[in-house]
């Protein structure tokens, strides 16, 4: 009912209605751009805009699970692994439970399958094998709906205003409808300087097919949707389904918010929901230290400043046939205390076997950041060969330093040549790895 995660089916409902979505290198921009909250707190957000929401609350152990399912009453409700990730509902437990979306039918029930779920690992398809942790369970009544819709509010580059995407074909894969039916999505623009208009807002709940009786109440769940993501500096908010139910009432069924994460200075409420438990620990440490870390799959770690130069020095790694093992910007200041968090991140990584730095010393002298990094190396006793092309202002003193080091380090001017090397060295440590041997570099420059 309420996920909040990454939204992929966002990108391919984007792709169909001519929305304009970057897709090189997602994940960065996501991290940078996009907060996620557990399910149970969008419920509550959506309740205190006046959304309907069905009855329900969370637990963190089985007896509170219980306890919830005797309060809300019935025989027919639903508890959820509350993990920040897509596919719970076709996900395993680490302890072999299949299903992090159950319907239960008991108080007993509720306090049996919280009893598996908290405290393990459920992994869906976006988790990856390593799965996330379960810490705890949404109990809620379960609904059922006469009619099911999809519903989206999210800002557009391309028109550089919110939009609103709908379809009347809700409650599925809106990944499929994209593909396979198209025009069964509608975009429609906003004015971000009038918002969503009684009329407008009364148009999208006929288009979608929400029956007479229920316009009214549609037209006002979606203009308080989009107070919400005017008030909360939402970058998306996705209702699938928004449903009219038999006893023609609009419910929000399920709902993935993100908040920008940028506005954390004036949304501290929003911001304080999150669970940093469900991030990557690396990415979690680097953002306390003022870094833009990812962590990808290869084998060459990336310690760059600039976003811009980041994404160029990976390109170009990979077009010289090696793999970045991550993205990193270290910001414009690229301090020594910087590079010394940065190369930790970096070198936690066991698969790494090279690591290139790429600096441009504008704001700061490259011979700092050469002192910082020749300092780094040797209190870190780093043994894997670093190459480093510094460029800016001081470069030639930079050189000179690196090159009397002693180190490992390997100045290098051209980028085509310093991404080259980086390659070979980490193929030849990787070699060397395989078969237990231990390598010396030396390099006629």
């Amino acid at each position: 009912m309420f996920k909040l995660a990454r939204s992929r089916p966002f990108t391919a409902a984007f792709r169909s209605t001519k929305i304009s979505v970057p897709s090189r290198l997602a994940g960065v921009a996501q991290q940078k751009r996009a907060l996620s909250i557990h399910e149970y707190l969008s419920a509550d957000l959506l309740r205190q805009y006046g959304i309907g929401v069905p009855k329900g609350s969370v637990a963190t152990t089985a007896a509170e699970a219980e306890a919830i399912a005797k309060d809300i009453g019935g025989d027919d409700m639903v508890i959820k692994a509350q993990v920040l990730a897509g596919g719970r509902g076709k996900g395993t437990f680490d302890n072999g439970l299949k299903g992090g979306v159950r319907v239960i039918y008991s108080p007993t029930e509720a306090k049996m399958f919280a009893d598996q779920m908290i405290g393990h690992k459920l992994v869906t398809k976006q988790t990856g094998a390593q799965g996330r942790l379960c810490n705890s369970v949404y109990i809620c009544e379960r609904k059922f709906a006469r009619r099911e819709f999809y519903l989206a509010i999210l800002m557009d580059r391309a028109s550089q205003g919110p939009v609103i995407v709908s379809s009347s074909q809700g409650g599925m894969d809106i990944e499929g409808v994209a593909k396979e039916n198209p025009d069964a999505i509608t975009t429609t623009y906003i004015d971000i300087h009038k918002g969503v208009t009684d009329d407008i807002a009364r148009k999208i709940s006929a288009d979608l097919g929400f029956s007479e009786q229920c316009i009214e109440d549609a037209k006002d769940t979606i203009q308080k949707l989009y107070k919400i993501f005017m008030e909360k500096d939402a970058t998306q908010i996705e209702i699938n389904p928004l449903s009219e139910t038999s006893d023609h009432k609009v419910l929000a069924m399920d709902a993935k918010l993100g908040f920008d994460d940028n506005a954390e200075f004036r949304q501290k409420e929003i911001f304080s929901m999150r669970d940093t438990t469900q991030e990557d620990a690396e990415e979690v440490r680097a953002a306390e230290s003022g870094l833009n870390f990812i962590k990808l799959g290869g084998d060459i770690g990336c310690l760059v400043n600039g976003a811009g130069l980041a994404m160029a020095t990976m390109d170009i790694i990979k077009l010289n046939g090696g793999e970045p093992a991550n993205f990193l910007d270290v910001g414009g200041g690229a301090t020594p205390q910087a590079i010394k968090e940065a190369f930790t991140l970096i070198t936690s990584d066991p698969k790494v076997t090279a690591i290139f730095v790429n600096i441009f010393g504008g704001i700061v002298r490259c011979d700092a950041i050469a002192k910082g990094l020749i300092s780094t190396v040797e209190s870190m006793n780093l043994r894997i060969p670093i190459i480093a092309r510094l460029q800016g202002t001081n470069m030639e003193a930079a050189h000179k330093l690196i090159n009397e080091s002693g180190l490992k380090i390997f100045s290098i001017d051209d980028l085509q040549n310093a991404a080259e090397k980086a390659v070979q060295f980490s193929k030849v440590v990787k070699m060397a790895r395989d078969i237990d041997v231990g390598v010396e570099f030396s390099l006629g420059i």
